[in-house]
């Protein structure tokens, strides 16, 4: 009997395959007559979460932003940052100072704005002034009176101490000599024979020689002996008196200079309220009193020591201002590109002795970018910061205890890290992370305390709804880039086809996209091809050029395939009718570019128990989407025809010719197309191609990069020539999506090609077979001559044939002897 025709099915009409943008809708011939728009436009809800976040200056209220690049994130945040009110908090200078009780943990002083400076200098200049004047009161007459007074005083008693005992030697024939040892003299005790010195060593000599008897030789060595110790007792009052001398001499010159130490520093401590700094100047003060020899020239400024490293006496007064904000009028905002530990939190840089030993001091502790932005803003990009190794942990500790504490990190050259540990500095600063929602998805859920440092999200949105405002708004934009990149102007159908074309980036017919990244881009090409070509505006031939040039730069693999398609390399059928085969659609490349082409799928059945092999899965080829797809599939059969009778079928599926990764369930109706192809026994047109998913009541759902997997099919029908009977069958949901190519439309109105909307399995394989899908009469059978009433009929055979009996030889009966 013949097969029930199917209903006729309507194919889309021209207008319903792409929005055009009527130039003539345009109140002006071209931007030259328009004014550029301020800000940014489609980022509603992202302007509202950054104000928050700006605004608020509560602990924790750090922003992290996310959405896809080109949607104007960096460029949005620039521009409110840069309008953001002076009545920020008061900003302050930062320095380090040594701290003569312990040099490794550096003083931390803080001033208002634009003071830091100013000290550094006052102290520069307090130091020079008592290099160039302490040598010249300590020269001054009356001082030198008083210290040669005290000097000779001290001679006297040195003197007298040795002339005591030197009488007291000479009553039992003693004398006190000198003995050299080296470049040094010391005393010594001499023994008188004949009025002669003589050392005691040379006794023994004298015995010998008969000039002294043994026994006055033992009698002068015993005396010797018991003088001995008086001398080391005389030598020790010498050394007193030396050191009682020295201080006298140090107390005079202390005296003499503090006068002028106090008027110098008393200054310095009326100039600067702050208390830190008063106790600072008066430390500064006891440290110059005891080490005046500097100041007095009888110390070098700067020397060698042992090691081989150079000592600078006077650096210990310098003052280390690392951050002096006296220029910055406004909230500072700093845009870190380079978020390594030490441009982000400071660093302690080392010098080396040139023999392996690395040093450091307070004036080596430089600032980083987190403190240059104290009180203000700081903008990282997210991503930067995770693979920088440290950062985002040490960023995660100053915001969450508001202290910043600059470290020397080791590195390859160094065997270990400064033990400087300079004193902490507290931060306000405000985070602004630049991400996406991967990532912030991933911290917040799985980083401790993230929700707590970042409580608001800024998400940018990548597309926004198209009106007649927000059209305005959007020619605003455009106008903008021509000026501040200096372009030619745009006339009214090139703002139209530029327009048409972020529709399609957008994905939807009533919007457009907000990556302005790639609009930017398109701009700036169309004018370079204008200018190639010597023309003083931009047409619409001209962004019509700039985007398919843009095609054809990126579009390489996209030829090869081509090619492959048409040497008949890649096997797809745009003719004839094949059981159990149907033409897909896939889409290749990234979100930048990408384009679609048709991949054949084939499906085999045979006598089994319902179950669905996806060849793709069995080979480590399928994703989990396409393999939940496949599940699906077979769940839409079992209720579909497995109501009554049990599946006695088994299918494979497979991509033919695919070597690589598939992913997605765009193709779901495909197989179902050709599995039902198989089991009915009803070929499948080979000049149609389908794309769309299917649930498991066999509701056709929408699927992305329609306009590409359309183009195609289309683009392989043209190259083989038309037949007027090619088209390629998509979800109506996806007829909200459709802005393809000028071609495309054209084909269409000529009657070339067609393309229609399906919302249901039974309309995609009435299409695909011009038969009757069927529905079900009062017995709950499928019609009979339909799709489903043959898929339902050889169901039962195959049932039938699986439950019949085996048909086995009788066996023969042995004889009994």
């Amino acid at each position: 009997m013949p097969y029930k025709p199917a209903p006729r099915h309507q194919a889309l009409k021209p207008e319903e395959l792409k929005w055009q943008c009527n130039p003539k809708s345009f109140e002006f011939h071209s931007t030259s007559e328009l004014n550029s728009i301020e800000g940014i436009i489609g980022q509603e809800r992202a302007m509202k979460a950054l104000k928050l976040g700006v605004d608020l200056r509560s602990p924790g209220y750090n922003i992290f932003i996310t959405g896809l690049s080109g949607t104007g994130k960096l460029t949005t945040i620039k521009k409110m940052l840069e309008e953001i009110s002076p009545d920020c908090p008061t900003l302050y200078d930062y320095a380090y100072v040594n701290n003569f009780e312990n040099e490794d943990h550096p003083i931390l002083l803080e001033f208002p704005c634009g003071e830091g400076l100013k000290f550094k200098r006052d102290m520069e200049n307090a130091i020079q002034f008592l290099q160039e004047n302490i040598p010249q009161v300590l020269e001054s007459e009356i001082f030198v009176q008083q210290k040669k007074k005290m000097i000779s005083s001290y001679g006297q008693s040195q003197q007298a101490l040795l002339d005591q005992f030197e009488t007291k030697l000479r009553k039992d024939n003693f004398a006190l000599g000198q003995v050299k040892v080296g470049e040094v003299a010391r005393p010594e005790i001499m023994a008188l024979v004949d009025n002669k010195p003589v050392f005691v060593q040379q006794l023994d000599e004298l015995v010998m020689a008969k000039k002294v008897t043994k026994r006055k030789a033992q009698d002068i060595t015993k005396k010797y002996a018991a003088y001995q110790e008086e001398l080391q007792q005389v030598f020790r009052k010498s050394l007193q008196l030396n050191q009682e001398f020295k201080e006298k001499v140090k107390q005079l010159e202390t005296d003499e200079v503090t006068h002028i130490i106090n008027a110098t520093f008393d200054h310095l401590k009326s100039s600067y309220k702050i208390k830190k700094v008063k106790l600072y100047i008066e430390n500064v003060v006891e440290n110059i009193h005891e080490n005046l020899e500097v100041f007095k020239g009888q110390r070098p400024i700067r020397e060698q020591t042992e090691e081989g490293v150079y000592v600078d006496y006077l650096k210990e007064y310098e003052v280390n201002v690392i951050l002096d904000n006296s220029k910055v009028t406004t909230c500072p905002v700093v845009i870190e590109t380079s978020p390594s530990m030490g441009n982000m939190f400071g660093a302690i840089e080392k010098f080396s002795d040139g023999r392996g030993g690395w040093y450091a001091d307070f004036t080596r502790i430089k600032s980083g970018s987190l403190l240059r932005a104290n009180g203000g803003y700081i903008v990282i990009n997210a991503m930067d910061a995770f693979s920088e190794p440290g950062v985002w942990r040490t960023l995660k500790r100053v915001l969450l205890h508001g202290i910043l504490e600059i470290r020397d990190t080791m590195n390859q050259y160094q065997a270990q890290a400064s033990v400087l540990k300079p004193e902490p500095i507290k931060i306000n600063t405000k985070v602004l992370f630049i991400g996406n929602n991967y990532i912030y998805s991933l911290l917040s859920a799985e980083e401790d305390d993230f929700n707590k440092i970042f409580k608001v999200k800024a998400e940018f949105d990548y597309e926004m709804k198209r009106t007649e405002k927000t059209l305005v708004e959007y020619v605003q934009v455009i106008k903008k880039i021509i000026e501040k990149e200096v372009l030619l102007d745009f006339d009214s159908t090139a703002i139209a086809t530029t327009v048409e074309y972020s529709a399609r980036y957008a994905g939807e017919k009533s919007k457009l996209t907000t990556r302005f990244a790639y609009i930017t881009d398109l701009v700036r090409e169309a004018c370079f091809w204008a200018r190639d070509t010597g023309d003083k505006i931009v047409t619409s031939y001209h962004v019509n050029h700039a985007y398919e040039a843009m095609r054809e730069r990126h579009g390489l693999y996209e030829s090869k395939v081509n090619e492959m398609m048409a040497d008949g390399s890649i096997l797809i059928d745009t003719t004839g009718e094949r059981v159990g085969q149907v033409n897909g659609l896939a889409v290749y490349g990234g979100n930048h570019y990408s384009f679609g082409k048709p991949t054949r799928i084939t499906a085999s059945v045979s006598l089994g128990n319902g179950s669905i092999i996806n060849v793709e899965r069995e080979a480590g080829l399928s994703g989990n989407t396409h393999n939940k797809g496949v599940l699906i599939i077979a769940g839409y059969f079992r209720e579909t025809f497995g109501l009554k009778i049990p599946l006695s079928f088994n299918a494979s599926l497979v991509f033919e010719q695919g070597y690589g990764k598939i992913d997605g369930d765009s193709a779901s109706i495909t197989e179902i197309c050709a599995l039902l192809s198989c089991l009915s026994g009803v070929p499948l047109k080979q000049s149609l191609a389908i794309t769309g998913s299917v649930n498991q009541k066999g509701d056709i759902q929408p699927i992305g990069g329609v306009n590409e997997k359309i183009e195609g099919f289309y683009d392989l029908c043209k190259q083989r020539g038309f037949n007027k009977k090619q088209g390629v069958i998509i979800p109506v949901q996806n007829l909200k999506d459709l802005m393809l190519k000028d071609d495309v439309v054209e084909s269409v109105k000529k009657k070339e090609f067609r393309i229609y909307s399906v919302s249901r399995v039974e309309g995609a394989v009435e299409l695909f077979t011009g038969v009757k899908a069927g529905a079900r009469n009062r017995l709950g059978n499928f019609e009979a001559n339909t799709i489903f009433g043959l898929v339902e009929k050889n169901l039962k055979e195959m049932r039938s044939r699986l439950k019949a009996p085996a048909h086995h030889s009788p066996k023969k009966k042995k004889r009994k002897n």
